[in-house]
Parts: structure tokens; C-alpha cells; sequence
């Protein structure tokens, strides 16, 4: 097989490019192709079966992005020292490619499909996940698998005032947006990210400048296919059966309808149509439903659908009564359990989290090992979507990817609020205990009010609502505070956190081939007035952090000593600081800091860390002319005696030094490991010997 490399350009600014190709690897994949910024180069492969799954009627899709050691020059951490199970960033990052993808493929398209995204070699200057969705799209678009794209993904940025499409990675912390944007020519498709207190405008501005790259991305993909001659595989296409349908909608409408504005609670409305459901099932003979009960329910399914649509529509009618703007009804409890730091329940309508916050050191701040990230984090939420909180009984195998999206999107809208020399590692657990709809911004609204309650002194209160969309050739409808229902059968799950001042987190997800910017401002919005809404409840359970923290939270308490002190701390083999812990029932870590070692003391005792501060104060202590020390007698000689200045140098007191009286017999003044206080008079510049004065100290008495 002879290679025939095909290679298109896209041009961001004046001095950096990205490069796609295809012709090269992976020839036997549908299609394949290599992204190239810089030294990141990624490798995007799709393969999709000939065979339709005609026993489903969604798409069953696969999209796997994995950062390969290698592409850093690194090892694989574990035993094994290979890759194993995808890191939370990889899997953010599928979840980022998923959910544009998605909408553009064919509804009647059911074929298994696999995308691969590989990261082959990394350039810290450049953010390989910013490149997946063009790489996923790309390898789509050049193969013969049906797909209404392109589409790409890009980063934008405002830094320093000016927007910049795919900065740099260490620019990124610089921002004040930071957003990654999906879209085809024509409209945006999904929207991710956080931003620093911004306006809806300057939020707006952001996906405009983002999408008008996208467009020329767009482009060259349809460039390098049509170069390629790409022609579409056709596949069979099931034929509708227009009897059952029409049986279905004339017989079975008006009861879909009455039951959609009774304006039931969740659990009763499915049960009343599931009950019709079956009504339905036994108006068919045996013979029609074993030759067709899948399209039957299909068919009750879009009735459904349809009815619910058409109520929001003609009549502005929800499906639990509300305006189009109006949020379900909301309670919050704060400290809600004894024993942990901080905790609160949030319940707004059939939705409810429980939310706690544990305080901790700096050894319990989250360690990231990855291709392209290594550090520590100190502040994370964690999101537990139990199969309870629906009514639902299934095995629980592991964190699912929602459940680490919806966490990820909570945490973002959270951690600007978290003041930078607040000392303690942040943990946040949300708990769904009954979810209807927006579950990730209850648990936005349930951490604020929990760390409210630890007395973690946040900025500002944060909180979100989840806005819908119902749309159809001619008239639309924007939902703000969805229920499950209405993001299920809606056009759009967009949600916006914030606090009083600005926007700081987004996440939005289209099931339609995008929407219109008129859309995009009035839903964002109307999402303010919300936002608004729901700070105020908020405020009536809780308006500021405790001005303390819970007494029984643990003290944390920081010092710096000087870097070339820290083994003295540590001692061999760790000796000194594990002797330390157990003597002041104190946590003490150590970090190096650029020229000085922070020393952490952690405990639930006030008196043991002052403790723990005061012995490492002496380990490290650095003797200078005039410093007034207190001592312990190590020895007494005739002439003098030895006092400890610190742990590992002793001072001497002549005799002459002890007091103005003449003394005869030193041992009648002083006495093995007493401890007296003793000023320092000289430090020998050569030796480092240390001469000690207790007489100066009576004299100025």
C-alpha cells in the first residue's frame, strides 16, 4: 500500500498553524486522519459497521480520546507501567467530542460506531483537547460514514483584554474566559467552560469570536474531502409504518394531552403513561405485536413527545404547570449533619442534593499524574448520582462519565469564589437524592451553602439554573429550570452559574443542529434573571460564611522556615518530624517553596499545634547577637556551663557571665537541665561558637 499523504492548512495567527493530514497511518480505519500544532500531534481514527441495528433507535456511538505517556517522554505510573483506565481529563474530554458530534448524525442512522482519538506527542504549548474535536470531525467528514458535518471545537480565551483562539497552556491561567466552543458553519452547538464574573455580553462575544475560527476550520475539512472525492455509504432505511401511526395519534392523542396538563408530579405522570402505553399494547391482536411492538411503542413515544412540545408551544403550558420563566419551588438547610465540617440540603421542586464539605491539609489536596497535567489540586467536588434518586434500581458499577462531567462543571463554577491563601484542601460531595432535572446546579447551589456553613470565607454565593429549549420550524420556546422530562424531550440542556456579578461557569448541549445567537441572548438572560432569583433564596437560609470556623474542625496553621532547614525538621529517615506528630497529635507536611520550606501543622487542638509551631520554631531557629533565648543546661564546668541555643548547637555561659556578684562554686547558682534565659553577645564569624550573657539581662532589670 503506498502512501498518499494529503495535507490541508488552517491558519490561526500570523505564527501558528494547525495541519491536518490524512493518507499516511491508519489506512484501514473508514477514516483517519493526523492533527499537528506545534509538537502535539494527534492521530483520529472512526470505524463504523455496515450492519444497522434495526432492535434500537438511537446511535450507538463510542467516542475514546487517551493521552499516551509517551507523547510526553514519560512512564506510565503503577506496577504495570502501562495505560490503563482513562484519567478524569480524558474522559472530559470524550464528553467534549460526544456531545457536538452527536446531533449531526442521520436520526435514522444506527450503525456501532467508534471514534479513537490518540495523543502521540505533546507540546506543552499547546492544549491537545482544544485539537479533539477537530480531529473526530475531520476523520468523519473524509470518511464514507453519513455525518451533516463538519464541525470543530476550538479554546478561546480573553487575556488581557484580547480574545486568543487556542493560547498557549501557560496562558490559560492568565484568563478571565476560558471556554471551549462546538459548532459547524452555520451554528453553535455546544458551549463549556468558566469564566471570572463576566456579563452575558462579554460571554456572547467570547462564542461569536470562537465560532467565526470554527467556520474556517469547517472549510478546510470540507476542502481535504472533496480533494478526497468522498461519497457517503447508503444504508437501509426502516420504513415507517403510517397505520400505526395514525392509529396511535387518532385514538391515543387526546388521552396523551389530558395527561400532560393534569400537571402531575414526575413519578405519577410516567406511571399514567405507562399505563396508557399498555392500554395501547392490548388494543393490538398477538400477530401485529409480535410483528411490530417496537414501532408501536416508538410510535406512542413521538406522540408523547410531539403533545408535550406542542402544549409548551401554542399554549406557553409546562409539564408541572409553570411559566416559561418561573423556578420550581426551593428550600435550603444548612448544617444539616452534626459531624461533618460543613454541610446543606438543597431541594428545589422533585430535585435534591446533599452536600458536604470536608476540610483538610495540604496531603489530602488530590494528586494529577497525566501526560499533560501534573500537580496537585486543592480544591474538588465530587458528583454521586445514585440509581435512587429516579426511582430506579440498576448495579452501580464505578463513576460514571456523567457523574464526573456533572462534578467538573459544579467544581469550575465553584473554585474562583475559594479565597488563594485560604489554607485548608477543599473537598465538596453533592449527593442526589431525588432528581427531576439540573441535579449539577443544585449541587452548585448546595456547595456554596455548605461552605457557607464551614465558614470557608467564599467571595461571593454562587448559583445555577439549567435552561431548555423547545423548538420548531417557526416559533420557539426557552424553559428555565428544566425538568428531566423537558431535557429529554427538548432541543437544549444549557446550563449558566454565577453569582451576582457575572457569569462563572457554562455548559450548554444541543440536540438540534445548533441555534440562533437571538437564542443564545435571550436564553442567557433570561438564565440571569434566575441565577438572581435563586441567590435570593439562598440568602434567606444563609447570607455570608460563618465568621469562624466550626470548632470542631481541625486548626491548620502555616510558618515558613528557611530551605536549607527542612531536613532538620524531617530528620533521618523522617525520625523528627514522625516523633513530632506523635508527641503533639498534630499533621505536619512540608513543602518547598522557590527560596524558603512552608511548614503545614494540622490538629484538632489548639495547645498541641502551638506546640508542634514552638518545636519546629527551635529545630529551625538560627542564633543572632542579641537574641534572648531560653535555654536548657546541657553540662556545668568549673569555669562555665553549656546551654542548648537550639536542637543542635549549644551556647556557653563563662562563669564571669552569670551574675554581677562574684561567684565561687558555679553549681550553687545553676544545675543540669534547668532551663534559664540568656542573651547572645557574640557569634564567632570562624568557629560559630556562641558566648551567652545572663548577667546583661539583670543588669538592664
Amino acid at each position: 500500500m503506498q502512501d498518499k499523504k494529503i495535507t490541508e492548512l488552517i491558519k490561526l495567527d500570523k505564527n501558528r498553524n494547525i495541519e491536518i493530514s490524512t493518507g499516511k497511518l491508519a489506512r484501514q480505519a473508514d477514516g483517519a486522519v493526523e492533527i499537528r500544532m506545534g509538537n502535539t500531534v494527534l492521530l483520529a481514527t472512526v470505524v463504523a459497521n455496515k450492519d444497522i441495528k434495526d432492535d434500537i433507535d438511537f446511535l450507538p456511538l463510542t467516542v475514546d480520546y487517551r493521552e499516551k505517556f509517551y507523547a510526553a517522554g514519560r512512564f506510565p505510573g503503577g506496577f504495570f507501567k502501562r495505560e490503563a483506565r482513562p484519567s478524569e481529563n480524558e474522559i472530559l474530554t470524550m464528553r467534549l467530542v460526544d456531545r457536538v458530534l452527536r446531533p449531526l448524525f442521520p436520526k435514522d442512522y444506527h450503525a456501532e460506531t467508534q471514534l479513537m482519538i490518540q495523543l502521540l506527542s505533546y507540546d506543552k504549548n499547546c492544549a491537545p483537547d482544544s485539537l479533539a474535536g477537530l480531529a473526530a470531525s475531520a476523520a468523519l467528514t473524509i470518511s464514507d460514514i453519513p455525518f451533516d458535518g463538519p464541525i470543530s471545537e476550538v479554546r478561546v480565551c480573553r487575556i488581557n483584554g484580547e480574545f486568543v483562539i487556542n493560547p498557549k497552556l501557560e496562558d490559560i491561567s492568565k484568563s478571565d474566559i476560558e471556554i471551549m466552543v462546538g459548532a459547524s458553519k452555520e451554528s453553535v452547538i455546544m458551549v463549556e467552560g468558566e469564566m471570572d464574573e463576566v456579563s452575558e455580553e462579554e460571554m456572547l462575544e467570547a462564542i461569536k469570536i470562537a465560532h467565526e475560527a470554527i467556520k474556517t476550520q469547517c472549510e478546510v475539512q470540507e476542502k481535504l474531502a472533496k480533494t478526497l472525492k468522498v461519497s457517503k455509504r447508503e444504508y437501509a432505511k426502516k420504513e415507517k409504518n403510517e397505520d400505526i401511526i395514525k392509529k396511535v395519534q387518532e385514538e391515543y392523542g387526546e388521552k396523551v394531552l389530558n395527561i400532560i396538563q393534569s400537571y402531575l408530579p414526575k413519578q405519577e405522570r410516567r406511571e399514567n403513561f405507562e399505563n396508557l402505553k399498555e392500554e395501547l399494547m392490548q388494543s393490538f391482536s398477538e400477530e401485529e405485536l409480535e410483528e411490530s411492538c417496537d414501532e408501536i411503542k416508538k410510535a406512542f413515544d413521538n406522540l408523547v413527545k410531539e403533545k408535550m412540545r406542542d402544549n409548551v408551544l401554542d399554549g406557553g403550558n409546562r409539564l408541572d404547570g409553570r411559566k416559561l420563566d418561573e423556578i420550581r419551588q426551593i428550600t435550603c438547610d444548612i448544617d444539616y449533619l452534626p459531624s461533618v465540617h460543613g454541610s446543606a440540603v438543597f431541594t428545589r421542586g422533585e430535585t435534591q442534593a446533599l452536600v458536604t464539605t470536608t476540610l483538610g491539609t495540604s496531603q489530602d489536596a488530590k494528586k494529577i499524574d497525566e501526560p499533560t497535567l501534573e500537580g496537585v489540586d486543592n480544591f474538588y467536588l465530587h458528583y454521586n448520582f445514585p440509581p435512587f434518586s429516579t426511582g430506579e434500581a440498576r448495579p452501580i458499577r464505578g463513576t460514571s462519565r456523567r457523574e464526573i462531567g456533572h462534578g467538573n462543571l459544579a467544581q469550575r463554577a465553584i473554585k474562583k469564589m475559594i479565597p488563594e491563601d485560604f489554607g485548608y484542601t477543599i473537598r465538596i460531595v453533592s449527593e442526589i437524592l431525588e432528581s427531576n432535572g439540573s441535579s449539577s446546579m443544585a449541587s452548585v447551589c448546595g456547595g456554596t451553602l455548605s461552605l457557607m456553613d464551614a465558614g470557608v470565607p467564599i467571595k461571593k454565593p454562587v448559583s445555577g439554573i439549567a435552561m431548555g429549549l423547545i423548538k420548531s420550524d417557526k416559533n420557539y420556546a426557552i424553559l428555565s429550570d428544566i425538568l428531566g422530562d423537558e431535557d429529554f424531550l427538548g432541543d437544549m440542556d444549557f446550563k449558566v452559574t454565577g453569582t451576582e456579578e457575572g457569569i462563572t461557569a457554562c455548559q450548554m448541549d444541543i440536540k438540534i443542529q445548533g441555534i440562533t445567537y437571538e437564542i443564545l441572548t435571550k436564553a442567557l438572560q433570561q438564565a440571569k434573571d434566575g441565577r438572581m432569583f435563586i441567590l435570593g433564596k439562598m440568602n434567606e437560609s444563609i447570607k455570608a460564611p460563618r465568621k469562624e470556623l466550626k470548632d470542631h474542625i481541625p486548626q491548620i496553621i502555616k510558618i515558613k522556615i528557611p530551605k536549607d532547614m527542612i531536613r532538620y525538621v524531617i530528620g533521618p529517615g523522617g525520625k523528627v518530624i514522625q516523633e513530632l506528630q506523635a508527641e503533639t497529635n498534630t499533621t505536619i507536611s512540608i513543602e518547598e517553596e522557590e527560596n524558603h520550606g512552608v511548614v503545614e501543622v494540622f490538629g484538632e487542638n489548639g495547645d498541641n499545634i502551638k506546640q508542634a509551631i514552638k518545636e519546629i520554631e527551635n529545630i529551625t531557629y538560627v542564633p543572632k547577637v542579641g537574641d534572648i533565648i531560653k535555654g536548657e543546661i546541657k553540662a556545668i564546668k568549673p569555669f562555665g556551663a553549656f546551654i542548648g541555643v537550639t536542637s543542635k548547637t549549644d551556647g556557653f555561659l563563662h562563669i564571669s557571665e552569670i551574675s554581677s556578684e562574684r561567684i565561687e562554686n558555679i553549681e550553687d547558682h545553676l544545675k543540669e537541665k534547668d532551663k534559664i534565659e540568656v542573651k547572645i553577645t557574640e557569634i564567632d564569624k570562624k568557629t560559630g561558637k556562641i558566648r551567652l550573657s545572663k548577667k546583661v539581662l539583670e543588669e538592664k532589670e
